[in-house]
């Protein structure tokens, strides 16, 4: 089962990055929502329910896109020497 990682850098399919902020809870059914922001100017912070967050991207929709998942997690090296 995937998780979302707190701190973690995903792509999302369409080709921006985000970092996820925190995992909330819906105040009205208390369901988990990822809180995340965009790594671009300007960029707002984001909700989104969680299992829309680790959902498949819809192939049908988007027959083009090579990423499976809406959001994935990229492995970044430090750059330090």
């Amino acid at each position: 089962m995937r998780k979302v990682k707190i701190n973690g850098v995903y792509k999302h399919f369409k080709g921006d990055y985000y970092i996820v902020l925190e995992i909330g809870k819906y105040s009205e059914d208390e369901k988990e929502v990822v809180i995340y922001r965009g790594l671009y100017d300007n960029a707002p912070v984001w909700v989104r329910p969680i299992d829309s967050f680790l959902a498949e991207v819809d192939h049908q929709k988007y027959p083009n896109i090579k990423q499976k998942y809406r959001f994935e997690l990229q492995k970044i090296k430090s750059v330090r020497i």
